[in-house]
């Protein structure tokens, strides 16, 4: 189950989607967000943004490849075995979103003051982006993993977008990537599934 993790021959282009990526929502999010006059739930975390970029990086490096290994690794492909990309994704999604939701109750956690709807609906569209990513690029969970990270370390240097906005353009995105590629695969290729 660990093998999809050091998958590093997937193409280049699918390592530079996973960069660019989550800077490009973040920043989409936050031009709305400006542009419709909204407030975001939090705003710049200091000063010191190199500090505070790396230290969540560092945090995001140590968590970030676990979770995939369960939610793409293990759970996705399961799944998928059984239905369509569509189904298996919102199901992942729900899930997911739900394993987070003790960080809404710890106080002092920035995701305490996030509007839960807004984020659960934002996490659950986002899984659309990680089953594109993870079956087009033939099950790389470094792939996902290094999108799931750089969300995360991007998240606190983009700052000032609304988590309402935010969740906004992800369900766009996440029609879209239905639109194109269609509910059976979500990828321009076949669904990874469990052998």
């Amino acid at each position: 189950m660990l093998k999809p993790l050091l998958q590093w021959r997937v193409g280049v282009i699918w390592l530079g989607i996973a960069v660019v990526t989550p800077a490009l929502l973040l920043v989409v999010g936050k031009m709305v967000t400006h542009a419709l006059g909204l407030v975001a739930t939090s705003e710049s975390q200091g000063d010191n943004i190199i500090a505070i970029a790396f230290s969540a990086f560092v945090m995001s490096l140590f968590s970030n490849p676990w979770e995939e290994v369960g939610w793409r690794g293990f759970a996705l492909p399961r799944l998928q075995k059984r239905h369509n990309a569509l189904i298996a994704t919102l199901a992942v999604g729900v899930l997911w979103g739900l394993w987070h939701l003790p960080l809404f109750f710890w106080t002092g956690n920035p995701m305490s003051d996030y509007p839960f709807l807004a984020w659960f609906i934002g996490t659950v569209a986002v899984s659309f982006v990680y089953t594109w990513l993870y079956n087009s690029a033939k099950g790389s969970l470094l792939v996902v993993t290094l999108f799931h990270i750089l969300w995360n370390t991007f998240g606190v240097i983009i700052s000032g977008v609304s988590i309402t906005v935010l969740a906004i353009v992800q369900c766009v995105m996440a029609v879209l990537l239905v639109a194109v590629f269609g509910k059976g695969n979500l990828a321009h290729r076949e669904r990874v599934c469990a052998g």
